[in-house]
């Protein structure tokens, strides 16, 4: 966390000496636009709108980078790599309390509010003596980025169920090496989220908590953003574009499945029975503040976050 933060604060310089531009465009005459993406399931909805000409309607030539996080998004949104991209709620406070030119366009990826059918959840052995959330106080659990939204959303699940959760050991690992690691015995609980909970509980793992449900109703977990230096009638139409997206992958879960074959390296026998998250346009604010207010608790967010100020 610390290195994200040094870098997000170096990144406040590399702003500060930037200005708006004019976007190039194709032989067509289409606005060329690059959107920094996760490779994940969660990002279905952007590649599906792609194939679907949903850009292409709005004059839009759209080519999507993968990178590995919300750090990688939002540090190429402010060095000007890229127009739009992808990040978790928790990167995207942390970004503004930086002092970053960061401004969400549309919802990414939420919760589907139900226990036991969620894409995220906290896992342990079948053996284990964990039987719930409250009993994960004090134990060693893994998170693929420490202080961000993985540990402040498994606090609240243990808050929820009557623990205290302030004696909890965070370890950073990658989602692929969690399950592998639990097996293992190298820690007592994992934090994952799909194709990983699916894998892990077809290798006889066993949901104590399904953390984002707990955190918040209808949790929005990640969003589109841009920078200020984007030219306003482009982020007009990137936001219709990315919105009519977002209403037709929540509408066609068998073309999210399909879609997922292209662009993610899952099986098709997991990418069957994964539990596919919610895909509304809208951003719940009532949410992000949530996650801003347990980040404060938590020491993860410094000061209190106007949540308006990003979300608009």
């Amino acid at each position: 966390m610390r290195r994200t933060l040094v870098v997000l604060a170096v990144l406040i310089l590399t702003a500060a000496c930037g200005g708006s531009s004019q976007p190039a465009t194709t032989n067509q005459g289409k606005t060329k636009v690059t959107a920094g993406v996760i490779a994940i399931v969660d990002t279905a909805p952007i590649h599906l709108g792609k194939a679907k000409g949903f850009f292409d309607e709005q004059n839009i030539a759209l080519t999507i980078t993968p990178v590995q996080g919300g750090a990688a998004a939002i540090s190429g949104a402010v060095s000007g790599q890229f127009q739009f991209a992808f990040a978790n709620t928790t990167s995207l406070l942390t970004a503004k309390q930086q002092g970053l030119d960061v401004k969400v366009v549309a919802n990414g990826v939420s919760s589907t509010g139900q226990q036991g059918k969620d894409f995220s959840a906290v896992l342990v052995k079948n053996d284990s003596p964990i039987k719930s959330a409250k009993e994960l106080a004090g134990k060693k659990i893994s998170v693929n980025q420490l202080k961000n939204i993985g540990d402040t959303t498994v606090r609240a699940s243990v808050r929820k169920a009557g623990g205290d959760p302030s004696g909890i050991q965070f370890v950073e690992l990658p989602f692929p090496d969690a399950p592998p690691a639990l097996q293992a015995g190298r820690v007592d609980a994992i934090w994952v989220v799909e194709p990983f909970v699916s894998q892990a509980l077809s290798q006889g793992a066993r949901a104590v908590a399904w953390n984002f449900a707990d955190a918040a109703p209808d949790l929005t977990v990640a969003m589109y953003f841009t920078t200020g230096k984007t030219d306003a009638d482009l982020t007009k139409r990137f936001t219709a574009a990315i919105r009519k997206s977002l209403e037709y992958a929540d509408s066609h879960p068998d073309e999210v499945r399909d879609v997922l074959k292209t662009y993610t390296k899952i099986t098709p026998e997991v990418i069957a029975k994964i539990y596919l998250p919610k895909w509304p346009a809208e951003v719940n604010q009532a949410s992000v503040q949530t996650i801003a207010d347990l980040a404060l608790a938590d020491g993860i967010l410094k000061d209190k976050v106007d949540v308006s100020a990003l979300v608009r």
